[in-house]
C-alpha cells in the first residue's frame, strides 16, 4: 500500500493513534520540566522543589515507556501499516531516548550538584532553552509525520536550527568557564553539565535527520 501524504498513518485506529499522542504529549511536557528544573537549580540548588520536578520527569519517563510497548505490541499484534511498522518503531524508539536523556541529566544534577557560578547562569539558561526549543519542534514534527505529512518538515528544519544555536551557546559557554579562575577539575565538571544539556539537542537533531528521510519515503 502507498501511503498519501494527506492520509493518517494509522487510518481509522483511533486507540493507538490517541496512545502515540499520549506518547508525545509526555516527552513535550518531560522538556518543559526540564526547563523550569535547570531554572530551579540554578537559583536554588538541588532543592526539594527540584527534585519533585525530576520525580516527575522520571514518572513520565516511566509512562512513556509503557506506551512505547504498548504502541509496539498493537503494531505487531495487529499487522498494522507493515510497509512502514520499520520506520515508525524507529522513530518511536529513538523518540523515547529524548525522555531518556532528559531524566538522565536531571539525575546527573541531583546526584553530582555541581555547583555553577552565576556568571554562567544566562546562558545555561539560554542552551536549556534552545535544547528544548529543539525537542519540542522534534515533537511537532513527529505528531505532524503520523497526522498530515505536509507539516511535518516546516518542523525538522526548526529543530536543526535550535540544535545549531545550542552549539554556539555550549562553544562560548565553555570557553567562558575555561577562560575563569576555577581549578582545572571544577571547570570538567561544569563542562560535563554543558554538555548534559547540549546533548538533548543533538539527539533531537539526530532523530529529526532519520524523520526527514521517513517523511521522503511517505511522499514518493
Amino acid at each position: 500500500m502507498e501511503f498519501n501524504k494527506k492520509i493518517r498513518i494509522f487510518g481509522r485506529t483511533r486507540a493507538l493513534e490517541a496512545e502515540l499522542s499520549d506518547f508525545l504529549d509526555k516527552i513535550s511536557t518531560s522538556a518543559l520540566i526540564f526547563k523550569h528544573a535547570i531554572d530551579i537549580y540554578l537559583r536554588d540548588g538541588a532543592t526539594d522543589e527540584f527534585n519533585e520536578k525530576l520525580a516527575h520527569v522520571n514518572s513520565m519517563e516511566s509512562e512513556a515507556d509503557q506506551l512505547r510497548r504498548d504502541i509496539e505490541r498493537q503494531l505487531y499484534a495487529h499487522t498494522l501499516i507493515p510497509e512502514s511498522r520499520g520506520d515508525v518503531l524507529g522513530l518511536i524508539e529513538n523518540l523515547d531516548n529524548i525522555i531518556n536523556m532528559l531524566e538522565g541529566a536531571l539525575w546527573n544534577f541531583s546526584i553530582e550538584t555541581p555547583e555553577i557560578r552565576e556568571e554562567f547562569h544566562s546562558d545555561f539558561r539560554s542552551l536549556t532553552e534552545m535544547s528544548v526549543l529543539a525537542v519540542e519542534h522534534l515533537v511537532t514534527a513527529s505528531r505532524a509525520f503520523f497526522v498530515n505529512v505536509d507539516d511535518a518538515n516546516n518542523h525538522t528544519h526548526k529543530v536543526m536550527f535550535y540544535e545549531k544555536e545550542t552549539d554556539k551557546i555550549s562553544t562560548k559557554l565553555k570557553r567562558a568557564i575555561f577562560a575563569s579562575d576555577l581549578d582545572l577539575a571544577h571547570k570538567a565538571h561544569v563542562r560535563n553539565f554543558v554538555e548534559h544539556v547540549d546533548n538533548v539537542a543533538d539527539a533531537s537533531e539526530d532523530v529529526a535527520d532519520r524523520l526527514a528521510i521517513y517523511i521522503i519515503k511517505r511522499t514518493v
